[in-house]
């Protein structure tokens, strides 16, 4: 039987910049407020404040746009900095209209502008935009290992972020990098009530977990970029955030 799940918003992290220590931000945070990490605790860290910590922001008058980029700018009605960028982080376009560039990300995440965000972030220079992490497992697993040395307790981590989905309207979060929890629950071969056999279901963990975190997180003023999730028995597992991709070849929307 499931355990009551309990979530806990983490407040007082300063903004943060590139080169911060992000753990010890947290741990800070943490100290401060008199917050008893246990084991099993879920810390979902939202993508926001890893990509600022990792130097992942970028002066758009430092892009200079390819003659591509200008091109679909004017389709879509974007700056050509910021195609350029798209562009940059992407392996494929999927679909393009005014406003918005679907593209599979050279994470394999298909998701609205390569994942680059302009919100919530300081703004100079002609402007700025802030990219996903390189690789988002690593960072959730770095993360982990150094808030496991701080609290001395066995936990799982999760880097989260925001997206839209097919045939639904709003923003839900999703895992895009995963240390110390099972992301992918494989029901195949159970049975259900009554006796049935399950051939196709799979409980995505981490992308539930996430959006559970981002209810108490929020995505404007809220400034809470860290949520604890408590009740989930996790800091054992050893999938990935990529495991959650649906592979190509089974992608009806690529």
């Amino acid at each position: 039987m499931q355990n009551e799940l309990t979530i806990f918003p983490v407040w007082d992290i300063p903004l943060v910049q590139a080169g911060d220590d992000l753990a010890a931000l947290i741990g800070d945070a943490l100290l401060r407020a008199g917050f008893q990490v246990s084991d099993g605790d879920v810390f979902v860290v939202a993508q926001k404040v890893v990509s600022k910590s990792e130097g992942r922001m970028v002066l758009l008058n430092s892009v200079d746009p390819s003659l591509r980029a200008v091109e679909l700018a004017a389709e879509v009605d974007k700056d050509p900095r910021l195609v350029e960028l798209i562009l940059r982080e992407s392996k494929k376009i999927v679909r393009a209209a005014p406003g918005v560039i679907i593209v599979q990300h050279r994470l394999g995440i298909v998701c609205a502008n390569a994942g680059i965000d302009q919100s919530n972030i300081e703004h100079a220079q002609g402007g700025c935009a802030l990219l996903l992490p390189e690789d988002p497992d690593r960072s959730a697993s770095a993360l982990r290992d150094q808030l496991t040395a701080l609290s001395g307790k066995r936990l799982g981590v999760l880097i989260s972020d925001s997206i839209n989905r097919p045939w639904r309207v709003g923003t839900v979060g999703i895992a895009i990098g995963s240390a110390g929890i099972t992301v992918l629950e494989d029901r195949r071969g159970q049975c259900d009530l009554f006796g049935r056999e399950l051939m196709v279901t799979m409980s995505n963990s981490a992308d539930s977990i996430a959006s559970a975190a981002m209810l108490v997180m929020g995505e404007t003023t809220e400034r809470v970029p860290v949520a604890i999730v408590r009740g989930l028995a996790s800091g054992e597992g050893t999938q990935d955030g990529s495991d959650c991709i649906r592979p190509p070849h089974e992608d009806l929307f690529l």
